[in-house]
């Protein structure tokens, strides 16, 4: 595999000797960054990830799975080398001085010369405690360790465009807290979990859920507590697939628009409560890291900002880059909607529930019906059915998962936003040729009807992992239930027709006289057809 970066390449020459500390490594965007790193900076030092022990696993061997991963097959196979500058870093940004030894700190204050901070929960019902000390305290601790790193050039906190939601427009800058971060801290520490649930709706105000209101604090004390520190902060919208890096349409995980189409090409999500003619700002994982690079390089190569420690009126000092798509272009719910169905039904997921079809419905209460119609009352139908075969039933609790998930998207697919980029577009025009090619994130280049359907094949692929070799007996069972599903319609519209006849006069009258009128044409073309055959000798 050919190692992209080189002279001409200001960017990547810019990472050249230097390590660099990441937070959330092992997240959907963290995993791209590090493999991005890797590839098209190779002669970056050392990258330090923060990681935590899991499910038993110590942080070695966390690493090991995921260097395991296919996203970076390419580099194990041609560049094994790059691998070995992965170190991993035992800690945990919920825990006092981010749970680092004191070894390991000193290393990573000796050594360090850019921080990436991703490290978030992202779920949006998230408890609103372990959301202030994840997306909140785990970024003050990180600033308290970032003030202690001697080579530190650069530092980019990733935050979120929907952190004001509350606003129609959001720029490029950091807006007011909607609260003051410390007293919050102080209020909620004292409740128990039971009282801080009780309390959320009403300290959350106009923010739909935790996360969005806890990485507005985020920004704030990144506002409040950065200093001298050179410091950005970058905004990614909706984040998807990839659109070319490291593998056309990779992907990790069901959040968001993925499992929407998930739900969709398997056949178990019919309708939704969406505006179709509002903007969906999606933003491909990749384009989104070539920027977080990008504006690494940016940040070290500006001259140091005197500001005070604690001064929010310098909010606007701190540079801001809003990464999204609707600004240059934008894409509706309704095309995606549209190519969407067209690419699940053209490359079709193994063993559907039903034939992929449904809509989005701009009526709430519509969509309610729709949902008892379509979802809940099929779904204990299919469990009573498996039941009496001897299966275990579970299309009721898949459907309950499933309608947590879309209500906790509901807020983001009835509302848009008008955001703007003007600092990206700055960013990219001051980019020399070799850099806009190896750190692309010019979102005008997207096709959104080609990016679905290699949207479509990733999750196929990564998500469900089903091999090529499977299309054919996929394409097959689609048919049966395209059949089905017709079967089901016409079902459906003659017990309709049924039951009105069997409550009205009038209907029953017509329904004789359409009876009447087909079997009357029908004698008439068949006179016809005798009339014009040729008589027998």
């Amino acid at each position: 595999m050919k190692m992209e970066g080189s002279a001409a390449s200001p960017v990547a020459d810019f990472y050249r000797g230097r390590s660099v500390f990441i937070t959330g490594a092992t997240g959907f965007m963290g995993k791209v960054l590090v493999e991005k790193l890797l590839r098209s900076c190779p002669d970056v030092s050392h990258l330090y990830l923060l990681m935590r022990p899991r499910r038993g696993l110590d942080v070695r061997h966390r690493l090991d799975d995921m260097l395991g991963t296919p996203m970076f097959d390419e580099l194990r196979r041609s560049r094994p080398d790059q691998l070995r500058k992965v170190v991993a870093v035992p800690g945990d940004i919920t825990l006092p001085e981010l749970g680092i030894s004191v070894s390991d700190r000193e290393l990573l204050c000796e050594e360090v010369s850019v921080v990436f901070h991703s490290a978030a929960t992202v779920k949006f019902d998230e408890a609103l405690k372990l959301s202030i000390e994840m997306n909140l305290l785990g970024t003050k601790r990180m600033l308290q360790l970032a003030h202690h790193m001697k080579k530190l050039e650069a530092f980019i906190h990733v935050s979120t465009a929907y952190c004001n939601c509350d606003r129609a427009e959001v720029r490029e800058m950091v807006y007011p807290a909607p609260t003051d971060p410390d007293k919050l801290v102080q209020c909620v520490d004292w409740m128990d979990a039971d009282m801080a649930e009780h309390m959320t709706p009403k300290i959350l105000g106009s923010r739909p859920n935790t996360y969005t209101f806890t990485k507005a604090l985020a920004e704030t004390v990144v506002a409040n507590e950065a200093g001298k520190l050179p410091l950005a902060i970058v905004r990614p919208s909706i984040v998807t697939a990839a659109l070319r890096e490291p593998v056309t349409g990779w992907v990790d995980n069901l959040n968001g628009p993925t499992g929407l189409l998930v739900g969709a090409g398997k056949g178990v999500l019919r309708t939704l409560y969406c505006h179709r003619d509002m903007v969906a700002d999606l933003i491909p994982v990749d384009l989104c890291i070539n920027l977080l690079l990008t504006v690494g390089w940016k940040t070290a190569c500006k001259a140091p900002r005197n500001r005070a420690p604690s001064n929010a009126s310098a909010c606007s000092d701190i540079p801001v880059y809003n990464c999204v798509s609707g600004a240059q272009n934008p894409v509706t719910w309704a095309r995606l909607e549209e190519c969407g169905r067209t690419h699940l039904r053209r490359n079709p997921y193994s063993g559907v529930l039903w034939y992929p079809g449904g809509s989005f419905k701009s009526s709430r209460l519509y969509n309610e019906v729709c949902v008892v119609a379509l979802h809940t009352i099929p779904a204990y139908i299919m469990d009573g059915v498996a039941r009496l075969s001897g299966q275990k039933p579970m299309m009721v609790r898949i459907q309950q998962r499933l309608s947590k998930a879309v209500k906790c998207l509901q807020f983001f697919t009835t509302s848009e936003w008008r955001f703007t980029n003007d600092n990206v577009q700055r960013l990219q025009a001051e980019m020399a040729p070799a850099d806009r090619r190896v750190f692309d994130f010019d979102v005008r280049e997207v096709d959104w009807d080609a990016y679905l359907n290699s949207y479509v094949l990733g999750i196929r692929k990564f998500i469900l992992k089903e091999d090529p070799s499977t299309f054919p007996e996929a394409r097959a069972h689609l048919r049966k239930m395209y059949l089905v599903h017709r079967l089901s319609q016409f079902l459906t519209v003659l017990l309709s027709w049924r039951l009105v006849l069997s409550r009205s006069q009038a209907a029953r009258r017509f329904w004789d006289l359409i009876v009447a009128l087909v079997a009357r044409s029908l004698s008439l073309v068949s006179g016809l057809t005798r009339a014009a055959l040729p008589s027998s000798a």
